[in-house]
Formats: C-alpha cells, structure tokens, sequence
C-alpha cells in the first residue's frame, strides 16, 4: 500500500472521529430525519402542485399555514410513515428562505423529554442552543402550540438544521387529527402524520442530497452530532446516517445552494414512470425505490 493512500486513509479516520463526538456510537439516539425542505422556481412549483401523479404517489397536500407572530407561508407536501417533503416555491415563505436555492432540514424527537438531553449535549460540547416555540392557527384565531425548537443560530446564507419536538397541546387537540400515543411520552413523527400513505406509493424518505455553504454546514454538524447521527466525510461533503434516513451535505459556494435529490422507500412495487416537474424529474422504480432530482 502506497505511502499516499496510507495518509488519505488516516486523515479520513481523523475526521471521522472529528465529526463524530461527542456523541459516541454507544449513545442513544436523540433525533430523527422528520422532514426537508426546498424553495424552488415557481414554474417547479406549480408543476408540483398540480400534477396528478403526485396525488396517487404521496400523500400530498397544499396547505397555506399561519405559524409564529403570524408567519404564513404556502406549501406542498409529500407525507409517508414517519417522514416527509415540503416544497416551496419563489416567495411562498418570507425573507430569504423565499428565494430558490433555500433549504432547511428538520430534526425531532420521538420521546417527550428528549429535546432537554439534547440541549444539554450541545451545552456539553460547547454550544449555546438558542430555543423558540412555534404555533400553528388553523383558521379560527386560536393558535396552539405546536412543537419546540433548538437551533445554534438565527442567520444563515441559505440552509438552517433545527431540532423539534411536538408539543402535547397540539397533539391532543381534536383538530391536529392526530392519533393516540402508543407508548408514554410518544411524540414520535409516525404519531403525528396521518395514515394516508397506506393508499399511496410513497413510504419514507430515505435519503436526502443538499448542496450547503461551509459556514451553513459548520453550524449543522454540532446539532446533528448531539442528536446521536452517524457521521463521516468525502471529498468535498459530509453525510450523516442512523435513523432510518441518510443525510449528505455536499459543500458549494453561494449561488450553487438548494436541495439537489431526494431518495423514497415505497410501499410496493409500480410501473416505472418517469416525472417531469418544471425543472425537476421524478424517477419511480425499478422496484420500491424512486428518485427526485432537482
């Protein structure tokens, strides 16, 4: 073995290790892939909204939301199991997450109680989580308490990771159509999504491709290692498993930013059908896989 090779292979072991702690492969798992989400070109997004397909695919819905100090954007979303999608078009969030090339990740708990562990690991390695309450107003002026949030910081270039943990108050209201808890505590994602995906083809998101800034990607690996994620590095990225989902980070200058593909689990096997959605394709099958690309 070449002198070269032998030194490529320490320093990717170093940096395995790097990125790894300080939560160790022994230590329970604290997050989860819930959902991503990407702003796109509004031909794109009106694609997606008014493709039939998409209907018979995911569990898809159009939802206008009023969430925080009357925050309100417009979405589409494609819901499984335990995971899902939103898509956003130029505009149909506030500020910059608004223009395409934006992306956000979120990342929750399954057990009530788990997001106070996590803040304590992030404290533990030297962060400073900051924390918000989001709400949700479904339309009478009312609005409940939605879930939680940890996030390391408020400013980003055009990607932002934060852990969630739903909220009691919106899981036992009546008009959240959630289910009963299955175990004490249970504030898991298959909790809070409905059923639907039974009928439809799309089962999970299992894995995600984002192109992030260094600076976006810097500040998402503290929270990604203190919720308990798997981590190593390629040329150029880094990819984070456990859980179920795989994440990969490739690192871009700004301006090549967004969410670039996302990989689907799905119920069963259908016909190959190939997509088109404005500059995006949807490859379905062979067998119970399909790919987005964007």
């Amino acid at each position: 073995m070449g002198t070269r090779r032998v030194l490529c292979m320490i320093l990717a072991v170093a940096l395995v290790l790097v990125a790894s702690g300080p939560a160790r492969a022994g230590d329970r798992q604290l997050l989860f892939y819930n959902h991503v989400w990407g702003t796109f070109d509004r031909a794109t997004a009106d694609a997606v909204e008014h493709s039939a397909y998409l209907k018979q695919f995911a569990d898809f819905e159009v939802r206008t939301t009023r969430g925080a100090d009357g925050k309100v954007w417009t979405a589409r979303y494609l819901r499984g199991q335990e995971t899902y999608l939103e898509i956003f078009g130029r505009g149909d969030v506030p500020g910059q997450d608004g223009q395409p090339g934006s992306a956000g990740l979120g990342l929750s708990t399954e057990h009530d109680g788990d997001l106070g562990v996590l803040k304590a690991r992030l404290r533990a390695a030297g962060s400073t989580p900051e924390e918000s309450l989001q709400s949700r107003d479904f339309g009478d002026g009312k609005p409940v308490p939605w879930y939680d949030a940890v996030f390391l910081t408020e400013k980003y270039d055009r990607f932002g990771a934060w852990a969630m943990e739903y909220r009691d108050e919106y899981l036992n209201d009546p008009r959240s159509q959630v289910g009963p808890p299955r175990f004490p505590g249970d504030v898991s994602r298959e909790r809070y999504l409905p059923d639907t995906y039974r009928d439809r083809l799309m089962r999970n998101v299992t894995f995600i491709g984002v192109a992030v800034t260094a600076g976006d990607l810097a500040v998402a690996l503290p929270l990604l290692r203190a919720g308990g994620f798997v981590l190593w590095t390629e040329p150029g990225a880094v990819v984070a498993t456990r859980g179920g989902t795989t994440m990969r980070f490739d690192e871009v200058p700004l301006g090549r930013t967004g969410l670039k593909l996302v990989e689907f689990e799905l119920n069963r096997t259908p016909a190959p059908h190939v997509e088109r959605l404005g500059a995006s394709t949807l490859v379905v099958g062979p067998g119970k896989r399909a790919v987005w690309t964007f």
